[in-house]
């Protein structure tokens, strides 16, 4: 007779259900369910009692190998990060990641090369040529007439080879003298 296949009310549904179930019980069965109630209730409270002590003590272990919260923690995250990096999904992801970055790494190369090449032609064409030469006609006009190959550093050359010749021609004016 304890057990029964009709279902047990849950809180909060109409207190008359419940006391017409009670009133389909025999009172033998009653006393046997109120009997494995108190039984339940005290295995229940046993439970907690000896689950806070386990606790208790565990604090306690953890205390005397200097295992803090924070240590504990980070402990969690390496196991859950090293747990979620093993699955088959997370390797999935990551193998496509990383072949979409290869891939749009070719891309951007490639760019940078159809680029390059466009201004090469660019700077190659008949019309870049005779703007080019628009522009040095116009400097040779405007600055006068300066030594060919005016390179910035063919400039700097010359500069620190007349430099030299005078520092040599001074030292030798002074051994002379």
């Amino acid at each position: 007779g304890l057990l029964r296949s009709d279902s047990i009310p849950e809180v909060g549904e109409d207190a008359a259900a419940t006391v017409g179930m009670a009133e389909t019980l025999s009172e033998e069965e009653q006393d046997e369910l109120r009997k494995e109630l108190a039984k339940v209730e005290e295995e229940i409270q046993t439970l907690s009692q000896v689950l806070a002590a386990k606790e208790k003590h565990l604090a306690e272990i953890k205390r005397k190998l200097g295992i803090n919260s924070l240590q504990e923690l980070r402990q969690n995250i390496t196991k859950s990060w090293q747990d979620v990096t093993s699955t088959t999904a997370y390797r999935k992801t990551s193998e496509t990641l990383s072949q979409a970055g290869q891939k749009a790494s070719a891309a951007f190369s490639s760019v940078g090369s159809v680029i390059t090449k466009k201004f090469e032609d660019v700077r190659n064409s008949p019309t870049f040529k005779s703007f080019e030469e628009k522009v040095e006609n116009l400097k040779s006009k405007v600055g006068g007439s300066k030594p060919a190959g005016g390179d910035f550093g063919e400039v700097l050359n010359s500069a620190a080879n007349a430099s030299a010749t005078e520092t040599i021609a001074e030292q030798t004016q002074e051994e002379t003298h």
